[in-house]
């Protein structure tokens, strides 16, 4: 969750740092901070709140560093101050580290320290990390690193600066994400190579307790037992720049790619002739597709969303028996994993905790794994026998939105083609096809919406509490829109399976709670319709969005908002884009923080 960036060579250390850091802010944070050598010296300097309060920090104290490492900070263990910020220092300053993770056993081990008289400063689990080095530390810093790796527990990411190590950058990764780019005389470590591909394109990926020794034109790998040699990788997948452009913020900005985004999904990966997907990346063959009996898909949050709805397109499309489990659930489940079961793994970042330890599982009981993911060279896609990947760019705003859309495109044309490789003849798959090539003109012509949308937005935002509702396709879409309008605006937002409204939450209808209704289904929405008639008969107000052909919603709700006619299977699409927008526009009339919503983080890699 947390972003490290660490710079050894010849740019100036501090600036280089600085910009890396700007590249991870996406991932969401509450403090930042530096620390570096300075002759022969640990100079450090936090500061809580964005980077741009660091960096004004920075200058006014006119820190030079010879080398640095950095981080932006989101708070597990301790609340966001200058005190808790990384990087933290060992009691006799003579190292200092950066840290992404937990460390489970922090409290035992800090017990045990204070023991020794060691005083702490601050109440991370961090700050255990940095004391224990500087206790063990009898003069050779790569053998104290060896030792102290066994004894932490949980999952970590590591870059450490020690004083009698001048000129040198110590990383470790262990169930955490980190990888080091290789320039000419100068070497990068992050926690997304994307903050520093700008600079170089060779990188290493660190794996589980390994430990790198960097300097600016060397590098060594070593794990537990000695030196080790390690693969290099070439990035190839497009450096974009990340610009709002001319929106207001990166979130809005990503809501309005969706239809080039879609486009982007889907290009290449059809053949109209036959009515079916193709997939050039795709390196399971066509045997092992053929015998998948079952399909497990793992994921949390936004992508859990996504995979409902895949869940559903490959049951009835494909009709292969089809389930869906959160990520963080499942793996601390002793899983049924039967052969033949195909898994599919979702995440936007590829660096969910959750997801990764849950693949783990299931790779460990003999399951192919296929991941879908949109950053390429991730832990996800590393582990995983094969990946999809989304093309939707850089996702900025921490609020999903374009990774969502792409995430059903790619399921739906997974689908189509488990479907077609079983029982759907080519004219149901060239409907199908036409359906999906129809959808950046059909989110288009939502988003032209915008101030209609708007207008309505601004109705309802002094409300606190809202469901959305919704059945088939558009129950998972309900769950989507609810959280996204909990993410960005702080208000209490619940989707439910409108058939279970009655079976409880109907309690909470009332005057000041609206229902946004998810009227996109045309085969249930005779069944909506009482459902929403028994929510307008206890004063609830209503906000319905059906399609323009879908007429009969107008006299029970109170606002209602058409999108194109789609089919069932892909009007999750246009329908989440119509949520995103509510979401939006009631967070701008609340004054919120838009593209880092408070307490959220865009890649999520702790548990």
């Amino acid at each position: 969750m947390c972003g490290i960036f660490g710079y050894t060579g010849k740019r100036n250390s501090v600036e280089t740092v600085l910009k890396g850091l700007k590249k991870l802010e996406y991932r969401g944070y509450d403090s930042a901070g530096i620390a570096g050598l300075h002759t022969g010296e640990i100079v450090s300097c936090k500061e809580v709140g964005k980077i741009a309060a660091l960096e004004k920090l920075v200058h006014e104290e006119k820190i030079e560093l010879d080398l640095a490492i950095a981080q932006t900070r989101w708070a597990t263990h301790g609340k966001p101050s200058v005190v808790n910020a990384h990087p933290h220092l060992d009691q006799g300053r003579t190292l200092a580290l950066v840290h992404n993770g937990i460390i489970e056993n922090h409290d035992s081990l800090r017990i045990s320290l204070e023991k020794q008289g060691i005083h702490f400063v601050s109440e991370t689990d961090t700050e255990v990390i940095a004391q224990l080095l500087g206790v063990m530390y009898q003069g050779d810093f790569l053998a104290t690193l060896r030792e102290a790796i066994p004894l932490l527990k949980g999952a970590f990411a590591l870059a450490i600066i020690h004083k009698d190590y001048p000129g040198q950058i110590f990383a470790i990764a262990h169930e955490s994400p980190l990888v080091i780019g290789i320039g000419h005389g100068e070497a990068f470590v992050s926690s997304d190579s994307n903050a520093f591909a700008a600079h170089t394109r060779e990188v290493v990926f660190l794996a589980n307790s390994e430990i790198a020794v960097i300097k600016s034109d060397s590098l060594q790998i070593f794990d537990l037992m000695g030196e080790i040699d390690k693969e290099t990788h070439q990035l190839t997948e497009e450096i974009q720049e990340i610009s709002k452009g001319d929106y207001e913020h990166y979130t809005l900005k990503e809501i309005f790619e969706q239809p080039r985004v879609i486009r982007q999904a889907l290009l290449s990966r059809f053949l109209e002739e036959y009515g079916t997907a193709t997939f050039e990346e795709l390196n399971l063959d066509v045997n092992s597709l053929l015998s998948v009996q079952r399909i497990l898909i793992l994921a949390c949050g936004t992508s859990l969303h996504s995979g409902l709805i895949g869940a559903s397109l490959l049951e009835d499309q494909a009709r292969i028996l089809t389930y869906t489990d959160i990520s963080s659930e499942f793996r601390y489940k002793n899983p049924i994993v039967p052969p033949d079961t195909l898994v599919i793994a979702i995440s936007q970042s590829g660096e969910t905790a959750d997801t990764i330890a849950a693949v783990k599982e299931v790779k460990a009981k003999g399951a192919k794994v296929l991941a879908i993911c949109n950053v390429y060279g991730s832990t996800l896609t590393r582990e995983a026998d094969s990946t999809l990947y989304l093309r939707a760019g850089p996702e900025i705003g921490v609020c999903s939105t374009k990774a969502y859309t792409s995430q059903v495109i790619v399921l739906a044309l997974f689908s189509l083609m488990m479907a077609r490789m079983r029982h759907m003849n080519k004219y149901e798959g060239q409907e199908f096809l036409n359906a999906l090539k129809a959808l950046p003109d059909v989110v288009q012509a939502v988003l032209d919406k915008a101030p209609e949308i708007e207008k309505i937005a601004k109705k309802y935002a002094h409300y606190e509490n809202f469901f959305f509702i919704g059945r088939r396709y558009m129950y998972p879409s309900s769950l989507e829109g609810a959280l996204k309008l909990k993410e960005i605006s702080y208000i209490n937002a619940n989707g439910y399976a409108a058939g279970e409204m009655k079976h409880g939450p109907i309690a909470l209808i009332n005057a000041d709670c609206p229902t946004v209704a998810l009227g996109a289904n045309s085969d249930t929405l005779d069944k909506l319709e009482s459902n929403l008639r028994e929510v307008a008969a206890r004063d609830g107000k209503i906000i319905a969005i059906i399609k323009e052909s879908d007429r009969g919603l107008e006299k029970i709700a109170n606002d209602v908002i058409t999108i194109p006619d789609t089919i069932d299977e892909l009007a999750t699409v246009p329908v989440t884009v119509v949520t995103q927008l509510l979401a939006y526009y009631i967070a701008i009339e609340r004054g919120a923080d838009i593209d880092q919503p408070r307490n959220l983080a865009k890649s999520v890699t702790v548990e």
